[in-house]
Parts: C-alpha cells; sequence; structure tokens
C-alpha cells in the first residue's frame, strides 16, 4: 500500500484553476474548467496553472498555521521572544526556547505549515510535468511560465530545507510515501530550480515600472537574489560550495541586479514600511485624515513580494496574511496606525537598545507603546494583564493597521483599516505583503561575497539609514565609509533587516553556537500577565537540534514511521 505523505495534496491540481482575489495576475474567470486529464491543452491554459501555483505559495500563509514562515523565524531569533496571550498555551514558546519542556504535547506545531508547502509544491510539479506537451508560442513564454514555477518551487523548498533540514524531495506529482533525503539533494534541486529561473525568466518580461504586470511576480533578479541566499545559507550551514554552483556566478548574479537599473534605495528608510511612514490628523469634530509618505508594497527597493489579500472567509477562500495579527499589539486598537493582534514575538528590549542613536531603523522598525503614548493609557494597562513576556515593543515593520472611519451619523471610529476601506475579519483578512528581498540585501550580499565595490554598497546601506528630511521635503543623505569587513556586514544586516524573518538564518549560518549564544545572551526581564518574569534559554536545547524545527508527529504516523525525527526533538 502506498500511504500519502500528506493528507490533501489532490486538492493542489484541482485547484488549479481557482484561487483566492485581490491581485490582477491571481483573479481567474473560471473555478471548474478542467482536470488533470485534459486541463493542460494550451499555453493559456498552463497560464492558469501557474497562477495555482501562486496561489498555493500565498496559501503557505493564508491556510492558517500559527508559525508561518515569517513568524516562526522571528521566535527562533533572538530579536524576539514568544510572547501571545497571559494564558494561552504556550507553543510560542516551544518555538522561541527550542524545548519541548514548555508544552509537551506540542507535537504538531508545524503540520499544517508542512502540509500547505507540500500542497503548493505539488501544483508546481503537477505544471511542470505538463511542460513538454504544450505548443508553445514562444521560447520566452516557454522560459518565462516554466522559470516562474520552479522558482516558486525553489523558494518553497529553501523555507522547508531551513526549517526542518531533513524533508523528503519530491519532483513529480505524487502522493507516494517518500522518505527524507539528504540536505544535499535537496539544495541541489533548490539551486537547479532557482537557476532555471534566473536563466530562463525574460528580463523584460515583469518591468519595475509596471507594477500592474509584476505585482508579486518571480523575476529573473528575484531568482537571482534568493539564489545568493540560499548560497551564503548552504555554504555556512554545510561548510562547503553545493555542487555546480560557484562563488563567482552568485556574485555576478547581484551584481546583475544591480547594474540592470531596475532598483534602488528608497531614499527614507521608513518610507519602506506603512506605520512607520503614516500618522492621522484631525479630531472627532474637524474629522481625520491620513497622512502617509509610505512608498507602498512595490517600491523601487523591492525585489520580491509575496501578496496577500482581505477578502478571505471562513469557506475555503484564502487569501489574506494570517499571520500579521501574530505581530500586532495584543488586547484591541488603541491609535492609529496600528491594528488588533495577538501580541506574539513581543521585541527584545536589550535588542532595541542596541540601534546607535542616531539610527533611524530603530523608530522605524519598532514599536515604542510607552515613547507613543500607548502604553500609560487605562485600556492598554488593562491589555498588560492579558499579556505574556511584554517588553513594551512591538514590531512595527509587520503589524496590523487601523484608521479613522466616519459612520453615516457623523462620529468618527478607529476601526480595522486597509486604504481607506474598513476591511473584513481581523485575523484572517490582512492584506499586507512580506517582502522577502530588498534591494538593500542584494547590496549586502555582494559585499559579502567579495565585490570589488564591497566598501561602496556596505556605506550605501548604512548612510540610508542616518538620511533625515527637511520641512520641504529634501532628503539629506550622509556619506560614511564602512570598511567591508565580515563583521561590519552582519552587523549592518542585523539592524537593516529586523524583524523581516532573515535575523535567525543569518546567525544560524554563522553556527548553531553562534546563534545559540546570540540567542541565550537576549535573555531578560519582561512581564507575564502583568507579573515580573524572566525569558531565560540554553544553549544545549538549541546545539542539540543544530537550529532546526521538529517534524509534525502526524507526518511521522501518516508515513508509517518512514520519516524520521529531528535530532534533539
Amino acid at each position: 500500500m502506498k500511504t500519502k505523505i500528506f493528507s490533501t495534496a489532490l486538492m493542489g491540481v484541482l485547484a488549479m484553476g481557482m484561487t483566492s482575489c485581490g491581485n490582477d495576475f491571481l483573479e481567474v474567470s473560471s473555478k471548474t474548467e478542467g482536470t488533470t486529464g485534459n486541463y493542460y491543452s494550451n499555453e493559456s491554459a498552463i497560464s492558469r496553472a501557474l497562477i495555482g501555483c501562486y496561489d498555493g505559495w500565498q496559501r503557505t500563509v493564508s491556510n492558517g498555521p500559527t508559525f508561518a514562515f515569517h513568524y516562526l523565524s522571528e521566535l527562533c531569533s533572538d530579536e524576539c521572544f514568544g510572547g501571545t496571550g497571559a494564558n494561552d498555551a504556550r507553543n510560542s514558546a516551544v518555538v522561541d526556547r527550542f524545548d519541548m519542556g514548555e508544552d509537551n504535547s506540542q507535537v504538531d506545531l508545524h503540520n499544517t505549515l508542512w502540509e500547505s508547502y507540500y500542497q503548493a509544491i505539488y501544483r508546481c510539479n503537477e505544471l511542470i510535468q505538463h511542460e513538454d506537451q504544450i505548443t508553445w508560442s514562444s521560447d520566452a513564454a516557454h522560459g518565462r511560465i516554466i522559470g516562474e514555477a520552479r522558482g516558486i518551487r525553489g523558494i518553497l523548498y529553501f523555507d522547508l530545507a531551513r526549517v526542518f533540514e531533513n524533508i523528503p524531495l519530491v519532483t513529480v506529482p505524487t502522493t507516494d510515501n517518500v522518505p527524507q533525503a539528504q540536505p544535499d539533494e535537496v539544495y541541489a534541486q533548490i539551486f537547479s530550480d532557482l537557476k532555471y529561473a534566473a536563466e530562463n525568466i525574460p528580463a523584460n518580461a515583469y518591468p519595475k515600472s509596471s507594477s500592474s504586470t509584476n505585482d508579486g511576480r518571480i523575476t529573473c533578479y528575484a531568482a537571482k537574489a534568493m539564489i545568493a541566499r540560499a548560497y551564503l545559507f548552504y555554504t555556512g550551514v554545510y561548510g562547503k560550495e553545493p555542487e555546480g554552483v560557484s562563488k563567482a556566478e552568485v556574485l555576478q548574479g547581484l551584481e546583475d541586479i544591480i547594474n540592470s537599473g531596475e532598483y534602488s534605495l528608497v531614499p527614507l528608510y521608513k518610507n519602506l514600511w506603512y506605520c512607520a511612514s503614516t500618522t492621522w490628523e484631525g479630531s472627532d469634530q474637524a474629522g481625520w485624515k491620513e497622512v502617509s509618505t509610505y512608498a507602498g508594497e512595490d517600491n523601487v527597493e523591492n525585489i520580491l513580494t509575496m501578496k496577500f489579500n482581505y477578502t478571505s472567509d471562513y469557506n475555503g477562500n484564502a487569501g489574506g496574511n494570517n499571520a500579521i495579527q501574530m505581530f500586532s499589539i495584543r488586547g484591541g486598537t488603541f491609535k492609529a496606525p496600528y491594528g488588533q493582534g495577538w501580541g506574539g514575538a513581543t521585541v527584545s528590549a536589550n535588542f532595541v537598545a542596541s540601534y546607535p542613536s542616531l539610527d533611524q531603523r530603530r523608530e522605524a522598525s519598532v514599536i515604542d507603546l510607552a515613547a507613543e503614548g500607548i502604553e500609560a493609557t487605562d485600556a492598554y494597562q488593562k491589555a498588560i494583564l492579558d499579556q505574556r513576556e511584554y517588553t513594551g515593543y512591538f514590531n512595527k515593520k509587520y503589524t496590523a493597521r487601523s484608521g479613522y472611519h466616519q459612520s453615516e451619523g457623523g462620529s468618527w471610529s478607529l476601526t480595522h483599516y486597509y486604504d481607506g476601506l474598513m476591511a473584513g475579519d481581523f485575523q484572517i483578512s490582512q492584506p499586507i505583503g512580506y517582502t522577502l528581498m530588498r534591494y538593500s540585501d542584494v547590496l549586502l550580499m555582494a559585499a559579502e561575497l567579495g565585490s570589488p565595490n564591497a566598501q561602496s554598497y556596505l556605506s550605501q546601506v548604512h548612510s540610508r539609514a542616518y538620511a533625515t528630511q527637511a520641512e520641504d521635503g529634501t532628503v539629506s543623505t550622509p556619506k560614511i565609509t564602512v570598511s567591508p569587513t565580515q563583521a561590519n556586514i552582519m552587523e549592518e544586516r542585523r539592524l537593516e533587516f529586523a524583524f523581516e524573518g532573515i535575523r535567525y538564518w543569518d546567525l544560524l549560518r554563522q553556527g548553531v553556537n553562534v546563534a545559540a549564544q546570540a540567542i541565550v545572551a537576549s535573555g531578560q526581564k519582561v512581564l507575564n500577565g502583568g507579573q515580573e518574569a524572566t525569558v531565560s534559554y540554553k544553549a544545549e536545547n538549541i546545539i542539540s537540534k543544530r537550529g532546526f524545527q521538529q517534524i509534525p508527529l502526524t507526518q511521522i504516523q501518516r508515513s508509517n514511521g518512514v520519516l524520521k525525527q529531528n535530532a534533539g526533538w
């Protein structure tokens, strides 16, 4: 008998023509057009199947896993603690501490994430398998569609390999009981997929100047940047180059992005993030007005953003960023532009204090509840009593949004908000995208890989952090020269990409002992339900697991023991 490696994989192909709406390229007219027997009849059909691949990728977050990749990455890092409600289950603490002793019932923490990823991979595999039966209109169309599908699959496997390390490698549409592959085999596939995307998606397929066509799409530049990220992680963790991938070609891919002219740094760091660049002016009597300098998700710095929408419901229409509420302030909406959430991933006060005094990234990255007048309110003082591991700080980059709205009677109220709309259930209707790759990351990776322009690239990123804006709107950026040492580059990455789901993987690629040391050092005093407590870590918990997460018990049982639990769990 053949056992399924995940329970609902077949829905992937059946849903090829179905997706949630909200992004132009994710909208299709038919949800019932075909089956695996007749669906792949022409280029138009396979283009719609590609939409299903993007939808599957989106659903790795929208399906509702509490521990979506970005949230999990933050809990593992030295930036954040588990947080959540004072009386909630300690599942976030299990991930944060790498310790089942926090709650030994949490043996299936990542099952929804695991299934969602393999469902998305199934969709990609189904499309790629039918590549040869299509009469393509051109080599460019062929390279673009297959390149995007393989690019998505490469990213999916890269996420899984970083979280679990030991995973099944499935490159055909099957539900067979597939054993775990060696990490080298998985990374070989990751690099093969991303290189195909980099080499075959035409550079002009989705010009940055046209957000209507590149909205959330995998481009050749996104693929080249992801190759570099995967290369740095692999070489750091495994101490060798991946087969068939050289440092020189990875660096050349980054230089291609830089020389393309498609991307540049947004002049003011805060304008990368809605809540950092938006205020509300007015009163209940005079009316409220949103004042924002937000550059938008499709700004000139963002190379790849995973897109979401606010049309989700509880009947299978999944398109929202369901991890956003985990990062957001617990207890309700207290002040625009911040919305309601569950208070997870509270930000370390030690991490906040480590920013240099004039570094603009601190204020742009962190909600400081005391400084912003939220902590002192009677309403929030009550909310603190329902908060675990309260530090006074939350993630400003990825947090739910709110705004003021006028009722028919004329009064104003503070409500869940997005682009001027009161939108849906805050638990499932968050449309905030995850920016997976920024141009600043390309500059810093190129510097780390030894570009002749390393000092210039590092200095550009560092100098932008100290840019200021005059009343007339003029932005002044000091010219600060920074030596491109490894220590300086890693420190710049720490501050530049705080709370973007990058820091933990940067730590781990420096060695599990380095990661454990940083995480242990992040322990501090917190408030649990208003009472003083201490967050502390044990290095051996992280080191014994090599920094990776537990395989879901459901998957091990479903495989009849073919899947093996990771060491230390």
